[in-house]
């Protein structure tokens, strides 16, 4: 009753509320109120139950050329109550619980309409400043200058406002410090499993990057029957926090000796893994993870986001010779509106564990503390509460 109070005399009008605004490239995050304006047609405006930390927000946050841009609302992985809709919205309402979402799922265009894509056409993915439908912000600061947004979402403050084409209505019983992180971490590692590799049950997985994304990617390794599941990474304390969540061996990549690590994959698998996945966002280990895929039938999913103008180099003699799949997969394939409440269900049902991403969590007020710790090392996911 108070949300619908609440949204009845809110509706149609700006909402003054607090946001932690990006002013500056790495520089912590400003506490400061701010002017959410009503969402336009197609529109709806959430209040934010928590968020939690990405590692992108961190990579957009610290960028210093395009496509970054400040002063900006980062975040982009949330939880939130709609507190009103515009016109022409009629798949959610003002109560409903839901997950925003980076990518678009319009279910108009071919590729929406199609199982073979995640990728609308409509509204394409893109790291733009504006709302996709009318290229204008909803946020001002109280000197009435604009804040841009992120990632079509903008978790980072207390209200935001969204397309009806990034919202997916979930379960009210599911905990939000676990619903939120489907908005990105565990739609893409475990979608990138499941749904783009489509990992064979029996089969070889090496994952490149055991962050909060390669871990994902080995917990649907692991639901998929992967037998070996490698995790490489520079720590070497990863691999205990790797074997959590499925992760059998662990390759320092650091103790290389003269050999490379795509060598010493090949050896340790007899020829090279059924799939590899390259979690980092580095050229270099595009590479090295494909050539550590097995000829005639391995495949190499690229999850981690390098910086702009970043270029892979492979020879055209190897790549015809080889055999090789190498692919992308944005939020692991997932269509957010028909696969996210698959996902949810399995995690409902027991069949897939989140507990153990959720390492930290703080109040809004102390969301620079969740920088520190992600940058640190810390944690793997950080949630952070908006009224606690």
């Amino acid at each position: 009753m108070e949300n619908k109070k609440l949204s009845s005399e809110t509706a149609g009008k700006p909402i003054r509320c607090k946001a932690a605004v990006a002013r500056e490239s790495g520089e912590p995050l400003v506490i400061e109120e701010i002017m959410v304006a009503p969402p336009s047609p197609y529109e709806v405006r959430i209040r934010i139950i928590c968020t939690s930390l990405c590692h992108s927000d961190i990579t957009f946050w610290k960028l210093k050329v395009p496509p970054a841009c400040f002063p900006r609302i980062l975040g982009h992985e949330a939880v939130g109550v709609v507190e009103s809709v515009g016109e022409n919205v009629e798949e959610v309402a003002e109560g409903d619980i839901v997950i925003p979402t980076f990518l678009s799922d319009c279910g108009e265009c071919a590729d929406c309409c199609s199982k073979k894509s995640n990728l609308c056409s409509k509204f394409p993915f893109k790291v733009h400043p504006w709302m996709p439908r009318y290229e204008t912000s909803r946020f001002t600061d109280l000197k009435g200058e604009t804040l841009y947004h992120f990632l079509f979402v903008s978790s980072f403050a207390e209200y935001t406002v969204v397309d009806v084409t990034h919202v997916v209505k979930i379960d009210p019983a599911i905990p939000p410090n676990r619903a939120c992180l489907f908005g990105c971490c565990i739609a893409t590692g475990v979608g990138a499993a499941c749904k783009t590799a489509n990992v064979e049950a029996g089969s070889t997985v090496v994952i490149f990057g055991l962050g909060s994304i390669g871990l994902a990617v080995a917990k649907g390794a692991k639901l998929c029957g992967a037998s070996r599941i490698i995790g490489v990474d520079v720590n070497p304390e990863k691999f205990e926090t790797g074997k959590k969540f499925g992760v059998t061996e662990f390759i320092n990549s650091k103790d290389c000796g003269n050999k490379s690590l795509s060598q010493i994959i090949n050896e340790m698998t007899g020829g090279g893994a059924d799939y590899c996945f390259e979690c980092v966002g580095l050229a270099s280990l595009v590479q090295e993870a494909y050539a550590s895929c097995r000829k005639g039938w391995g495949k190499t999913i690229v999850l981690g986001v390098d910086k702009p103008g970043a270029q892979l180099s492979f020879g055209s003699f190897d790549v015809l010779h080889s055999g090789k799949i190498l692919t992308g997969s944005l939020f692991g394939g997932v269509k957010a509106k028909s696969d996210l409440p698959f996902l949810l269900k399995r995690y409902v049902d027991k069949e897939l564990q989140v507990d153990e991403f959720v390492t930290h969590e703080v109040r809004f007020e102390d969301i620079n503390k969740a920088f520190e710790l992600l940058l640190e090392g810390k944690s793997i996911r950080c949630v952070i509460w908006m009224d606690k």
